[in-house]
């Protein structure tokens, strides 16, 4: 298998990825779970992802797809890249096993088919916020903890954003 097949298999359906977390648990892996636009990729998300990869074994990543990003309204030229380059971008990265796009406005069903272990988001959300209405209610944390896992949050690189980048 050539380089280029090794990133592009790390991009799968749901499905797919039902079955390798099958797999890992079987070994007892321990499958951490993020997910976010990864617009422009820089030093902030490698070192989030970096960090959120050593809380488990596994680490997928969910890329929000280009409706679900303008679903967001982030900027009205947003996602700057499509949601194939983005996926193809994040799957490069050593520290990631998996992608999966979803198309909603947020994780949550995703998040509910995977069952993940661990559950990450950024340190601007809260992991023992339990009111779904609160800003920094981590979506899909229920699920988590409902099933035996845990909610991990993860500090950000000070000065590293898309939108700083965007307007420099």
């Amino acid at each position: 298998m050539d380089r280029l097949d090794y990133i592009t298999e790390k991009i799968v359906s749901v499905e797919e990825a039902k079955r390798r977390i099958s797999m890992w648990h079987m070994k007892n892996d321990v499958v951490c779970f993020t997910n976010g636009c990864f617009d422009i990729l820089h030093l902030g998300h490698i070192t989030y992802l970096a960090k959120a990869a050593s809380l488990g074994k596994r680490l997928i990543v969910a890329v929000n797809s280009d409706d679900s990003v303008r679903l967001l309204n982030k900027a009205p030229n947003r996602p700057i890249n499509n949601e194939q380059a983005r996926m193809m971008v994040v799957a490069a990265l050593g520290c990631v096993d998996l992608v999966v796009l979803f198309n909603e406005q947020t994780p949550l069903e995703l998040i509910s088919e995977l069952l993940p272990d661990v559950l990450i988001k950024g340190a601007d959300y809260d992991a023992n916020e339990t009111d779904k209405n609160h800003p920094k209610y981590i979506v899909g944390s229920d699920v988590v903890k409902a099933n035996g896992g845990r909610i991990e949050t993860i500090s950000f690189v000070e000065g590293y954003s898309t939108t700083s980048i965007l307007s420099k």
